[in-house]
């Protein structure tokens, strides 16, 4: 098994500036957020840039929180050869996950050398990987349990200019879905999940990841495809190690060869050589 850290390095749309202090400073396009984020053990290496940012989000709780400074409700930025709107959100999200950038690349060169294969992906939300994988040519079945975050997904795609791209999207609760299409006999070529470490389905489902996570991937191993490229799975805040992962793919290489990689999803700062982690990462590869 092979152990990578994987960096998403300063874009011209998208930078992390600084970090420091629990918190990360980031410019989406033309606006400097500054938001919580836990990994950011260390103290803030340029005090003056984060003066200049245009909005601040502020924790109030479990309910989340609200961000303060002049800064728009929502507006697009080029990333990753595809357009994603920015939507400052409630719970400190903005609708993109930088760090998933090399992902997109890696599942991209894949699936280029196989036209219309058939891609899974499953808590999808805003559709940065979905529309990735459709810019390469795949058919894509993007399910997520949330209406909200699978509309911005399509805003996403329409953004992106992807809107006609053979996109299934489907709201609904993981499990059931992936049970469902099991029964239905429907098979897939590449399967991406990113499982929060707990959720809600539309219909209230409740999805715990140290209840319902093994089930899951056991589930997705019998909607492969007879010849499958890839499994993606990535995490953000289980609090797990990607070995924990990549402990269940094993056994596909066992089955259909290939390799198996795993490790820590990180960012780098655009003024210095820090890495941000960012979440943890496991894949198998035919």
């Amino acid at each position: 098994m092979e152990r990578l850290t994987l960096i998403t390095k300063p874009q011209s749309t998208y930078e992390l500036i600084d970090s420091g202090g629990e918190e990360k400073l980031e410019r989406f396009g033309d606006v400097v957020l500054s938001r919580p984020d836990p990994q950011a053990l260390w103290p803030k290496s340029l005090s003056q840039e984060w003066v200049k940012t245009n909005g601040v989000y502020v924790n109030e709780g479990k309910e989340g929180g609200k961000w303060t400074g002049n800064i728009p409700k929502e507006w697009p930025i080029d990333f990753g050869r595809l357009k994603m709107v920015i939507k400052p959100t409630s719970f400190k999200h903005t609708g993109l996950f930088p760090e998933q950038l090399p992902n997109w690349e890696w599942m991209s060169s894949i699936l280029t050398a196989k036209p219309r294969a058939k891609v899974l992906n499953l808590f999808a939300y805003t559709g940065g990987a979905t529309l990735a994988a459709a810019k390469a040519g795949a058919e894509v079945t993007h399910v997520d349990g949330s209406k909200s975050a699978v509309a911005w997904a399509r805003e996403n795609a329409a953004a992106s200019e992807l809107e006609d791209k053979p996109i299934r999207w489907i709201v609904e609760d993981v499990l059931t879905f992936v049970t469902r299409e099991i029964k239905r006999g429907n098979k897939y070529d590449a399967i991406i999940m990113d499982p929060p470490a707990f959720g809600h389905g539309p219909k209230s489902e409740i999805w715990k990841i140290e209840e319902n996570f093994v089930e899951l991937v056991g589930l997705c191993k019998q909607l492969l495809s007879e010849k499958p490229l890839f499994v993606l799975i990535n995490g953000y805040a289980e609090g797990y190690s990607p070995l924990a992962f990549a402990q269940n793919l094993t056994d596909l290489s066992k089955k259909y060869g290939g390799k198996v990689q795993c490790g820590e999803l990180t960012i780098a700062e655009s003024q210095s050589d820090r890495l941000l982690p960012a979440g943890i990462f496991a894949r198998w590869q035919a």
